[in-house]
């Protein structure tokens, strides 16, 4: 910048400001054109370079004159020209004349002039030098006068120490270090300063910081001059205390002099967490600590905090302490005893509390070199004094019984990742488990250090960043850094990211603070056991699992897994869920704890380890599932089977998981669809769609149409990748059914087809029969009767060759549902008892019972058999209650409506109507909520209310026109007309229809 009284010279044009650079960083002497040229075009100039050099050169000395200056600044001398520099002012001159009065001042022992020559100097930098200009000269140059301008900040810096300054250059010395990590004069100075100025614990900290940045980004330790003084810090060598010079020193630096000569009580807490959000709850419940001293306020107090790597223990013992020292007025302490400090062993307690004592007053030649009698005079010490302690980073609670105080009013906070079940908290809410924090508190932390407005402006996906952080606090806080020193990201740019599972802990491990770091340095104190299956639990996609999945992983024992699993929860690698419906405690991982043990695998497991554990677990949930089939079927009832090899598992086990079939089922919903993806990934086809052949029971009775389509897809492309027929058909088949419960009719005769195309062709005629029942259900909802029976005859005849009696049963029952439908109840009710009689035979076959039952009281009703009919249907209500079987349950409470409204019952019809059609609701059938509608609807009538009747009667036309059922849209239709019909009788010739028909 040029500048002309208060006025400034305007330089336009990169060029101009490139050659005015070059020319002012040679005062007085003569710039060649062929430099000037070489720099401005970056050693490519144009055949015209030299010619716009000189109107350059023209342009910058008519600006000048401009401004008044009638001398000629600056002068062509050949080979080029040169910047005259007297009678003007140029900052660089300026600038080395302090500097070298500075220094000339150091070595006469004059500190305050030193100090006030460099103050002069530095006040000249108005930013970096030579800002928007560019050539490799110029950037050379402007490199150079940075490292010139450093410099003189770290001589005044230390000038500034001798004077006893110290406490004002903590928060410029620390903005100078995070500009510059890597500068170990400015480090050295901000130490010695926090040193001083009674901060001990930050000094150590910056230590700590610095050692992990030069180890990280230069592969080497601090220098000498670093390592001694930590070490003197260690020792609190007296050497480092500040000495005031001889004779008055000017700017009032005495103050600091006076106060480090006098008794200071000890304040070692680190610097407050910035942009600290929510644990509200857990400060409430450490603040018990600070008040539960008994009486006269003499008891000491214990309190744990306890969390995963990352969760924010530290931060939470820092913020309460600096919220509670006020309470604390003979001082607070901080140790970080490195627990898990993967560069330093465990801080010793003697070491800890040699510091502490010295802290408290004690003289350096009176603390005993004993363990025992340190121990002692500190207890002694403590006694008559109200202090805070805070033991950061504890592994074991053999490092902190010696820092527990005997009596007296204090309060020890102990932050850890192991549960030190051996230490007694008191009060004892002052044991804190930290969990990761709630959205909008992990949402409020990104925004406090990302910026608010940033951070609302785009509120779904900081919620799904925060998700994808884990809601963790280290990670949240490492995505915001990002974030912040990105401004030209986008939060959505960094969802995108994170979003990549195998690049996310890279991405949240860049710079000083990084999750897999945190991970690793409790990850290296496990067990070897633990360890590996930790590992091998990463290769798992599923949400949550119970031991005996561990057990399938190492290939061992339920119990000796529980153990081990107990140990990961102990040390924070994994969390309790709670107790499912079987009784199973159910545990999970974090997200990044998930990664973090996958990569862990892929890099200690081979190949052939990780799929054969896999394997396990996978045919381990075959072989239950397969049998939970079973027993809530009777039998293999609706399915076939593949021939992948099922894993024994403990008889025991599988009494005590199957106690109640769909129980198990519903427990493991989520893990199994999980297993069926990653088998499916695997390329395992037999395992994949053998599976979802057994969880057709929990997709069918529970209607969980999504989990059933997902399944099903994932399981039909790799067996149609492998050409394996039968689980291609089957596949197939199931996709059929689904489509079949949205009643999407033309869909799920097609699936079929194929399936039935599929079947013949690998020569199955089981699962031909199948089809051929799948396909009989579809005709009878379009009406076609005969088709139907004709399909299910042929079906029938397989099952008896196969001597099935579960499926017999079942096609049995159809058949007597279809005769019902066309008008033949004394054949349905034949039909029905056969199937009854087949299922007599079959052990634990509940559900083929219900339909036979439920088919058998419809029957009667046909038949006018009221109370048969009834006590039939209330037999079925009790079956499909106790199996949670809504869609059963929707159509036995129905068919038990309509016995009680045709018996007269009214009230008690209307009420079995309400909760019939509250059950189909939540199965999301409309054709049983159509059917339910429907009748709902001749209720209505029957009581004399046509409008509501109509409304009942229109909703279920809509809902069979919706799924295409001509028959039950006939049968709707008829009752809107039959309305509309009564409605005029009852208005007369001129009353209007009551259904808008």
């Amino acid at each position: 910048m040029v500048t002309v009284g208060e006025r400034t010279v305007q330089v336009g044009g990169a060029r101009q400001r490139t050659i005015l650079a070059l020319l002012l960083l040679s005062p007085g002497r003569i710039v060649p054109v062929d430099t000037l040229v070489d720099v401005v075009w970056n050693g490519r100039p144009p055949a015209t370079a030299r010619t716009q050099v000189a109107i350059v050169i023209a342009a910058l000395r008519k600006a000048i004159k401009s401004e008044g200056i009638a001398e000629e600044v600056i002068a062509t001398a050949h080979p080029g020209y040169l910047l005259r520099p007297d009678g003007h002012v140029l900052d660089t001159v300026t600038f080395s004349g302090l500097v070298g009065e500075a220094e000339e001042a150091v070595r006469a022992r004059r500190p305050a002039d030193a100090a006030r020559c460099y103050s002069e100097a530095l006040a000249l930098w108005r930013g970096p030098a030579l800002a928007g200009v560019t050539g490799q000269l110029v950037e050379d140059e402007a490199a150079r006068w940075e490292e010139v301008r450093i410099n003189a900040y770290e001589a005044m810096t230390g000038v500034q120490l001798e004077l006893g300054r110290h406490q004002l250059l903590l928060p410029e010395l620390a903005a100078a270090v995070r500009e510059h990590p890597l500068r170990e004069r400015t480090r050295y100075h901000l130490i010695l300063a926090q040193y001083r100025s009674g901060r001990r614990a930050e000094a150590m900290e910056s230590f700590r910081e610095a050692r992990r940045q030069f180890i990280d980004e230069l592969g080497m330790d601090p220098g000498p001059e670093l390592q001694e003084l930590h070490d003197a810090i260690l020792r609190d060598d007296p050497s480092l205390a500040f000495e005031p010079p001889a004779g008055p020193v000017d700017g009032g630096e005495g103050a600091d002099a006076l106060a480090a000569r006098g008794r200071v009580v000890p304040s070692e807490l680190p610097p407050d967490v910035p942009g600290f959000a929510g644990r509200g709850v857990e400060l409430a419940a450490l603040d018990t600590l600070a008040d539960g001293q008994g009486e006269g306020g003499r008891a000491s107090t214990v309190g744990l905090i306890t969390g995963v790597a990352g969760v924010g223990k530290t931060g939470l013992a820092v913020r309460w302490a600096h919220r509670v020292t006020e309470q604390y007025p003979d001082g607070r302490l901080f140790a970080d005893l490195r627990g898990y400090d993967e560069h330093h062993a465990p801080t010793t307690a003697g070491d800890i509390l040699s510091r502490f004592l010295r802290s408290l007053g004690v003289d350096s030649d009176d603390v005993p070199n004993g363990l025992e009698d340190r121990i002692a005079l500190y207890r002694s010490v403590l006694a008559e004094r109200r202090v805070l302690i805070v033991l950061d980073n504890v592994r074991t609670f053999a490092q902190i019984r010696p820092l527990l105080p005997g009596s007296g009013g204090s309060t020890v906070l102990v932050t850890s990742r192991e549960q030190l079940e051996q230490l007694v908290t008191w009060p004892q809410r002052g044991r804190v488990h930290l969990g990761v924090l709630p959205e909008a508190d992990s949402v409020e932390l990104l925004g406090r250090i990302v910026g608010e407005a940033r951070i609302q402006a785009a509120p779904e996906d900081s919620a799904r960043l925060a998700e994808l952080c884990d809601r963790l606090p280290l990670a949240l806080r490492i995505a915001a850094a990002r974030l912040a020193s990105k401004p030209h990201w986008t939060v959505r740019h960094l969802v995108t990211r994170l979003s990549d599972g195998r690049r996310r802990l890279d991405e949240l491990s860049q710079g000083e603070s990084q999750v897999r770091a945190s991970f690793e340095l409790s990850y290296r104190y496990l067990h070897k056991d633990a360890a590996r299956l930790y590992r091998l639990l990463g290769l798992l996609g599923v949400p949550d699992f119970t031991t005996w999945v561990g057990a399938a992983l190492l290939d061992g024992d339920v119990m000796d897994a529980e153990r081990l699993i107990e140990h990961l929860v102990d040390a924070q690698f994994l969390e309790v869920v709670g107790v499912d419906a079987t009784g199973q405690l159910r545990y999970r991982f974090q997200n990044l704890m998930r990664l973090y043990a996958e990569e862990l695998a892929r890099g200690e497991e081979s190949e052939e380890d990780r799929l054969a554990a896999c394997e396990r677990v996978f045919r381990s949930c075959l072989t239950i599932a397969e049998q939970a089939f079973r027993r809530e079927k009777g039998g293999d009832y609706g399915t076939v089977r593949g021939g992948e090899p099922r894993r024994d598992v403990d008889s025991v086990l599988v009494e005590e998981l199957l106690a109640a079939p769909l129980e198990w089922f519903e427990a493991e919903r989520l893990s199994l669809v999980a297993v069926v993806e990653q088998a499916a990934e695997l390329g395992m086809d037999d395992l994949a769609w053998d599976l979802v052949m057994s969880m057709e029971v929990l997709f069918e009775s529970r209607n969980y149409l999504e989990d059933w389509r997902r399944c099903s897809e994932y399981a039909l492309e790799v067996a149609r990748d492998a050409g394996n027929l039968r689980g291609w058909a089957a596949m197939e088949q199931q996709l059929g059914v689904v489509e079949l419960r949205h009643r999407r009719l033309a869909e799920s005769t097609a699936r079929q087809e194929r399936a039935l195309g599929l079947y013949t062709e690998a020569g199955d005629p089981r699962g031909r029969a199948l089809v051929l029942n799948n396909l009989a259900f579809i005709d009878r909802i379009r009406g076609d009767y005969d088709l139907g029976m004709s399909r299910l005859r042929e079906a029938l005849a397989v099952f008896r060759a196969q001597d099935d009696r579960t499926t017999q049963a079942y096609a049995l029952q159809f058949m007597a549902q279809i005769a019902l439908e066309q008008g033949r109840p004394e054949m349905a009710v034949e039909l029905s008892m056969d199937s009854l009689r087949v299922c007599e035979g079959i052990k634990g076959g509940g559900r083929t019972l219900a339909l036979a039952t439920h088919r058998l009281a419809s029957a009667y009703l046909a038949l006018g058999r009221l109370g048969a009919a009834e006590e039939n249907f209330s037999r079925v209500v009790d079956i499909v209650r106790e199996k949670s079987d809504l869609l059963g349950l929707a159509y036995s409470l129905l068919g038990l409506a309509e016995t009680r409204l045709k018996a007269g019952a009214a009230d008690a019809a209307e009420r079995t109507f309400a909760e019939a059609l509250e059950v189909a609701h939540r199965t999301r059938s409309p054709m049983v909520e159509g059917q339910i509608q429907l009748a709902l609807g001749e209720a209505c009538r029957q009581s004399g209310r046509l409008e509501a009747a109509g409304t009942h009667a229109a909703a279920a036309l809509a809902m069979f026109r919706g799924i295409g059922s001509p028959p039950w849209e006939a049968k709707a239709t008829a009752a809107l007309r039959r309305l509309d019909e009564e409605g005029a009788a009852a208005g007369g010739a001129g009353g209007a229809s009551v259904t808008g028909q």
